[in-house]
């Protein structure tokens, strides 16, 4: 079965006789979370010997063996299978067939719909589990939950900025979280200078400087920044979603400009507003671009995200040739001027 939002947080709690749980999407850091749930609520804890086995690819062949074991000392058993694709379908289904009643998960970011989705999906005895990035409303108000839960308020255009920079990934969401609200402290405030100052290293400040040197037209700082921003664990998809938020920015500008307000008076409408040290790059891209010829851009960068999401995709080939392909066009708007 495919289960859907309604049902998902009493399944997590309870998944009743499921023996297989499929765990698929773009959001890596949102898998390992549900995962982790799901172990804990069957299992107890997540490094429990006696009723915890974690597989990788090489330990595909030992899912039906493990899944049929008994625990020791007593209970359910969880089998955690990562790096799972389709190629897992004959071992996964040797399982089910089996005996045992331990609850096999199975980690696939990525995935997309074959032949293993459509087997979990029809089975009566197992569900799959949908992990995309939360967007937009949804994500902002999944970071303040965050913080008040830690106790912290946030204002409204730090939660702006964490949500447009960590891309929406839950793993990386939940750590720029809890960074700030230990600085913060109980009863504390996070405004946005403080969310840039603490989560901007780690939560996307190479991807910002990649995007603001393409659309200034300076191609091999941008790349650099690129190759930088991966380095330090910024996905593909989430800097793909930055470079939408920023052209759709400077968009906004150019709309602006339009009705009639000055570059600086619509820069400085922004929300969240940009940072100071940002001014003068978001200035020159305003100058540089065309309302028209963000608006191809735009769509550009939604097909590169779509792209980046089909099965055999190479995510950051894809998003590193288009921040370079926006850097080049930049780069001769300047030299035509």
């Amino acid at each position: 079965m495919k289960l859907d939002a309604r049902r998902l947080a009493g399944f997590l709690k309870d998944p009743g006789p499921c023996r297989a749980v499929l765990l698929y999407g773009d959001d890596e850091g949102l898998i390992r979370e549900r995962a982790r749930a799901l172990t804990i609520t069957v299992a107890g804890s997540t490094d429990d010997p006696f009723r915890v086995v974690e597989l990788n690819r090489e330990g595909w062949p030992h899912i039906a063996g493990e899944s049929a074991a008994i625990s020791m000392m007593g209970g359910r058993r969880v089998v955690r299978v990562r790096e799972v694709t389709d190629a897992a379908l004959g071992a996964v289904t040797e399982a089910l067939k089996g005996r045992g009643d331990a609850l096999i998960i199975l980690e696939a970011p990525g995935l997309g719909k074959g032949k293993l989705r459509s087997f979990i999906e029809a089975a009566t005895d197992a569900a799959t589990i949908t992990c995309y990035p939360e967007e937009g409303p949804a994500l902002q108000e999944l970071i303040r939950a965050m913080f008040t839960e830690a106790g912290v308020k946030a204002d409204g255009e730090a939660v702006s900025w964490l949500a447009e920079a960590t891309g929406g990934d839950r793993a990386v969401v939940r750590n720029e979280v809890a960074k700030l609200a230990l600085l913060a402290g109980a009863g504390g405030r996070v405004d946005l200078e403080l969310a840039r100052e603490v989560a901007g290293d780690s939560a996307g400040a190479s991807g910002d400087e990649a995007l603001l040197a393409a659309t200034t037209g300076k191609t091999i700082l941008a790349d650099s920044h690129v190759e930088r921003a991966m380095a330090e664990g910024l996905a593909a998809i989430a800097l793909i979603r930055m470079a939408l938020g920023h052209l759709q920015k400077l968009h906004q500008v150019r709309l602006l400009m339009a009705g009639g307000e000055s570059a600086g008076d619509a820069l400085r409408a922004l929300r969240p507003p940009v940072f100071f040290k940002s001014m003068p790059a978001m200035t020159a891209s305003v100058g540089l671009w065309t309302a028209d010829a963000l608006l191809r851009a735009i769509e550009e960068a939604r097909q590169v995200e779509i792209a980046c999401k089909q099965t055999g995709s190479r995510p950051e080939l894809l998003v590193r040739r288009f921040i370079a392909g926006l850097a080049r066009q930049a780069q001769a708007r300047t030299r035509a001027g």
